[in-house]
């Protein structure tokens, strides 16, 4: 285990350095574990999501072939950004869905069948914590940060103090105070 951590810190640099070559080689060591957070991101999800793991982490290699600004520097971080990835890849498509919803992909569907169709409830509430995230960030960019490793990621208080150069205890403190404001935000309670 040690050894892969040695690896994928080592791709991430030489990827950081130009090597293109080292993300094909950085993936099938990431894999799993980015297909346990997409997992851990589609069970938030409704059933009937068009998305699955798979489909999401290939998503997510389209758009870490894009990332041609980011200076890696270990396993954490590489984690902490692939599921802040995910999550606006799931932000798009629920986007997606309700503009389809609204008229923008019509379909014509008789009386009888328009009651089968599949409920969009989900994708708003990913849009509701969508947005409830940006005002977070806006109000404190780091408890945004905090939120976007711990829930999304699922990097633990250690790992997440460690990608974001904080103490667990400012980390745990942080992390508190951004679940109840979320929480406050999501279900409008004083």
């Amino acid at each position: 285990m040690m050894q892969m951590r040695g690896d994928v810190t080592g791709l991430l640099m030489e990827w950081s350095n130009g090597n293109a070559g080292a993300l094909e080689r950085l993936m099938p060591l990431v894999y799993d574990e980015c297909r346990r957070i997409a997992a851990r991101q589609m069970r938030r999800e409704r059933e009937e999501h068009t998305l699955s793991p798979t489909a999401l982490v290939n998503e997510l290699y389209l758009r870490l072939v894009d990332q041609r600004r980011t200076t890696w520097k270990d396993r954490a971080q590489f984690f902490g950004i692939a599921a802040q990835l995910m999550r606006r890849i799931l932000v798009d498509h629920a986007r997606a869905q309700l503009t389809t919803k609204r008229g923008g992909g019509r379909v014509l569907v008789s009386l009888d069948a328009a009651g089968e169709l599949a409920d969009t409830a989900g994708a708003s509430e990913i849009l509701a914590l969508d947005e409830a995230l940006v005002r977070l960030g806006a109000r404190d960019l780091e408890q945004q940060r905090i939120v976007e490793l711990r829930f999304f990621a699922g990097l633990t208080v250690d790992e997440t103090a460690h990608v974001l150069g904080r103490s667990p205890r400012t980390i745990k403190r942080e992390w508190q105070l951004a679940k109840a404001w979320l929480f406050r935000e999501l279900h409008g309670e004083a």
